[in-house]
């Protein structure tokens, strides 16, 4: 019986455990982190199991209460949403297993509420990439904003305030979501997606259903922060607590990579978007500005997160060129970058929280090589993030980037190609600066104090919880970048569209 339902039980075990953790662990706090634990590791044996079944059996359809779409809401279990649900769940797990020696120094967050939040925004993730109906993605779709508004908001002084301007775009973004949703549904009759594929070609005329998909785009345009709609991301992102922003970064703006290319490419048919509309083209030229404007003010920052807030609107700019590039190449590109940003990102924000444990902060001026020496590991794990980062071989980001290029040469976009040679010298300027600092430039220092603190070279690792994670992220993107082809191969090559 687990084994048939087991494309509705991940948002299951999460919600049920998140309503749980308030009411078992109300006098025993440490019994949260244990629950939230339990309840990620179940959601990745899960993902693994259905995505080996996916691959096994091809897609799969699950009826709520037995009630047949267009009535019944349906959750779908292909190639493309299996993948995307084990890349948010892994890196869950591997972010919330650092995240409880973070959050006992961070005395501003109440483990239990937290963990019951983290879980509630994993739910809303889940369930994004699992349903078939455009409603109930939108309930979910509020569930995981609300709970990431409560994250973030939680994080410094000027928390708060990020977290607000974030709920206010979050609001607008979903708004436009909606009314796209409603108008559609006048027009079809449907929100099941596979029955709205089936009308809506008979409807590609009917301005209502162009304003629809317009308004859809622009709401998820908002939660993939695609330039120019990106501007609540580097504060909220920057100011957050460390686990929050290691696991917002990494997955938050994906879900909405990965609602625009179902809806555009699965719902309304690619040559439609692409050809009739000319979306694609829009969303490849606005995340081309967004590649080169993100990377230009990551070389602007001193702060590390913030660095790589910035770094993160042109790492989207990526995945929305692929899905602009709409051709099989482009896809193969956006969909590894998906995973491939997800792991980068996660690995140098928890970095960057164990600088913070150890040296009190994450400034990148206040580096030198006496931190190499303290920290060999974590600075260690950090150069292979910013080599992937970089697009150095044999590291996955190397190839993300190299069918992306492919892609552009498919298409004789010579100018997109261009971004992204020029975008990899860029990423090289912002990362080479902090591997400088660790490795090459000398300690200078400006008071007697200061000069016996750095002199002492003696090792002082973060704790293990701390480490180990940060450690399989980084030896994940030597691993998954040798191992490129089996995935592209024998997964994502499964997942290109119709008509492409």
């Amino acid at each position: 019986m687990i084994i048939r339902n087991s494309a509705a039980l991940i948002p299951l075990i999460l919600l049920f455990t998140a309503v749980s953790i308030p009411i078992v662990a109300l006098k025993k706090k440490q019994i949260a982190f244990f629950m939230v634990m339990i309840a990620t590791s179940l959601s990745v044996i899960v993902s693994f199991y259905n995505i080996f079944r996916v691959l096994k059996v091809g897609t799969i359809h699950y009826h709520f209460g037995g009630w047949i779409p267009p009535i019944g809401i349906e959750y779908v279990l292909d190639p493309l949403s299996s993948f995307i649900c084990l890349v948010i769940n892994v890196i869950a797990l591997l972010v919330l297993i650092h995240s409880k020696k973070i959050i006992e120094m961070e005395s501003n967050i109440k483990s239990v509420p937290y963990y019951a939040l983290v879980l509630l925004m994993l739910t809303g993730f889940n369930g994004i990439v699992l349903t078939g109906d455009f409603f109930n993605l939108y309930v979910f779709l509020e569930i995981c904003s609300l709970a990431m508004y409560g994250l973030i908001s939680v994080g410094g002084k000027q928390a708060p305030v990020a977290a607000f301007r974030y709920l206010i775009m979050g609001t607008v973004g979903g708004s436009f979501y909606l009314l796209g949703v409603g108008f559609l549904y006048i027009k079809t009759g449907s929100l099941n997606m596979a029955d709205v594929r089936s009308i809506v070609p008979h409807l590609y005329n009917e301005p209502t259903v162009i304003v629809a998909i317009s308004l859809m785009v622009i709401g998820f345009g908002i939660k993939m922060a695609v330039f120019p709609l990106h501007g609540w991301l580097p504060d909220a992102y920057t100011y957050a607590p460390t686990t929050s922003s290691a696991l917002i970064a990494p997955t938050g703006t994906k879900i909405g990579a990965y609602a625009m290319l179902r809806i555009l490419f699965f719902v309304f048919g690619v040559n439609y978007v692409s050809k009739t509309l000319h979306i694609t083209d829009i969303l490849a030229w606005l995340s081309a500005i967004g590649i080169i404007y993100g990377s230009i003010m990551a070389i602007a920052q001193k702060e590390m997160k913030r660095m790589l807030a910035y770094s993160s609107v042109s790492q989207i700019g990526y995945i929305g060129l692929g899905i602009g590039l709409c051709n099989p190449l482009g896809l193969i590109g956006a969909v590894l970058h998906v995973m491939n940003h997800a792991i980068m990102k996660a690995c140098l924000f928890l970095v960057a929280g164990n600088y913070r444990v150890k040296l009190g902060h994450s400034n990148i001026f206040k580096l030198n090589d006496n931190i190499r020496k303290k920290m060999p590991w974590t600075t260690a794990a950090f150069t292979v993030a910013a080599l992937s980062m970089v697009g150095i071989p044999p590291t996955l980001g190397f190839f993300s980037k190299w069918y992306l290029a492919l892609g552009t040469i498919k298409n004789s976009s010579w100018i997109f190609l261009a971004v992204l040679l020029i975008s990899s010298l860029l990423n090289a300027v912002y990362f080479f600066r902090v591997l400088e600092k660790v490795y090459l430039k000398p300690i200078k220092s400006n008071s007697l104090e200061e000069f016996n603190t750095l002199k002492n070279d003696k090792r002082d690792e973060v704790s293990s919880s701390a480490l180990i994670p940060v450690l399989i992220l980084s030896v994940a993107l030597i691993v998954l970048g040798l191992l490129n082809t089996i995935i592209v191969k024998g997964i994502i090559e499964k997942m290109i569209p119709a008509g492409m």
